[in-house]
């Protein structure tokens, strides 16, 4: 069990580090800045780590992102939502698909209208435009998830994956 937890932890570390160091580069896509780095690694964290320690890794890296100023109070809605939905749609599929879908879905929809109709108004005291979120989250997490898919099966093909699902069978 301590090899378990101690493995879960170190991933957690990179995925977070990962995220931090990847979160200043975007993909422009049309009149729009695309940041799919958090989303890459909310579907990697769900995968590898599970619900929990996905949504953990979403949070700090957050924080972190926060605190260097290269986030902003948006990252923790549209990250750890997606991160958990995605971590509970492989969790209960074991399909790596279907945790790409929550991640989606999780950051796209729910996050989204978590930051316009909740986020925004409380911590920054203005509505925003419940649009201009959908279509800014959907367009991150989409380009993301899909980048996250593929380093799933890079890992998966070269042998190094191990999911929360293999690792407690050991």
């Amino acid at each position: 069990m301590r090899t378990i937890t101690t493995r879960k932890v170190a991933q957690a570390i990179v995925l977070t580090a990962l995220a931090v160091a990847l979160s200043p580069f975007f993909v422009p896509i049309g009149i729009t800045k695309v940041y799919p780095a958090q989303h890459m690694v909310n579907v990697l964290g769900a995968v590898l780590l599970g619900p929990w320690y996905a949504t953990a890794v979403a949070l700090a890296a957050g924080v972190i992102r926060n605190i260097l100023g290269t986030g902003t109070i948006f990252a923790f809605p549209g990250g750890m939502i997606g991160a958990f939905l995605a971590g509970l749609a492989f969790r209960y599929t074991r399909n790596i698909y279907f945790a790409a879908l929550g991640e989606v879905v999780g950051t796209g929809l729910i996050a989204a209208t978590v930051s316009a109709l909740l986020v925004g108004p409380a911590f920054l005291g203005k509505t925003m435009p419940l649009l201009t979120f959908i279509i800014g989250f959907s367009a991150s997490t989409i380009a993301g998830s899909i980048i996250g898919v593929l380093g799933v099966l890079i890992l998966r093909r070269a042998g190094f994956l191990v999911t929360a699902a293999q690792a407690r069978e050991t």
